[in-house]
């Protein structure tokens, strides 16, 4: 497959293939967007659970949802039968939200064969699919995949402020409008308001339509429009910033879709940036 995106009928038809590793990402809080609410928690069958906000993040960071050290990685990835040989497909119960995420740690740590579920369990559930009422716990067999962390993809502060005025480096905001131009308050506590200087702003709810990404050709108008000079092919660095680095997620796999290559995350965002005195912002 070359699109990071399965649907729900590709997935119907391969539930019972023995290479995929079916995973809810999930996210207990959602910021950006009006929550789906499950009255009962409920998954599609076979499913493993992990979580973003502990197994797979360095909780010994300081920053807020930190990516998980190549150990973390491993041992989880591990716990859940992942091999190189692995085809990992990544949902979220929100339809697109932190399945991204995931699927941008899973990449970073070396696995290539991972996929989004493009809609998630809320497209799953409107088109009557089956689900169960508890995820799968352990793997029958431990995985073999190790993970190496690709430095390249996944960015700090120091980098990002070198490259401030770098006209092959542009940042890209997911936040709102209202918080990328301090017109609504932040969040978190003792973060600033405003963007990292000469970024970009595309909030992630423009790059999706219900709970799906938009088609490809939409998403390519989007990018073109955002800036015109920023072509697929070129070169062009593009950094995803975002909150705390979830968000940022959607719209660097919406990039990928449209065909941009030399992607990569800010991973402490703006709860880094906005929090650290020395930094500009705009």
């Amino acid at each position: 497959m070359t699109s990071p995106l399965v649907t729900t009928d590709w997935l119907q038809e391969n539930l019972d293939n023995d290479r995929l590793v079916l995973i809810d990402a999930s996210m207990a809080t959602v910021i950006g967007k009006e929550p789906i609410v499950y009255d009962q928690p409920v998954w599609i069958p076979g499913s493993y659970k992990i979580d973003l906000e502990g197994t797979l993040c360095d909780t010994e960071s300081s920053q807020l949802h930190a990516f998980p050290t190549e150990d973390q990685f491993t041992q989880e990835v591990r716990r859940l039968g992942i091999t190189p040989e692995s085809m990992v497909v990544l949902y979220d119960n929100q339809g697109i939200y932190s399945a991204p995420r995931a699927w941008w740690i899973l990449r970073s740590m070396g696995l290539d064969n991972v996929f989004v579920l493009d809609g998630g369990l809320p497209l799953w559930l409107a088109e009557g699919r089956e689900t169960v009422s508890a995820p799968v716990q352990e793997a029958a067999f431990s995985g073999s995949l190790s993970g190496r962390l690709d430095c390249e993809r996944v960015r700090d502060s120091a980098f990002v402020y070198q490259h401030l005025d770098d006209e092959q480096v542009s940042v890209i905001d997911a936040r709102s409008r209202a918080r990328f131009l301090a017109q609504a308050p932040e969040p978190r506590p003792g973060v600033r308001g405003g963007h990292i200087p000469n970024s970009l702003n595309l909030p992630f709810t423009e790059v999706l339509d219900g709970y799906r990404f938009k088609p490809v050709s939409e998403l390519k108008t989007t990018f073109n429009q955002l800036a015109p000079n920023l072509q697929p092919g070129n070169g062009h660095q593009l950094v995803f910033s975002c909150g705390s680095g979830i968000t940022a997620c959607i719209i660097l796999l919406a990039a990928e879709l449209a065909g941009y290559d030399q992607l990569s995350l800010y991973d402490g965002s703006w709860a880094d940036w906005g929090s650290d005195e020395s930094l500009p912002v705009a």
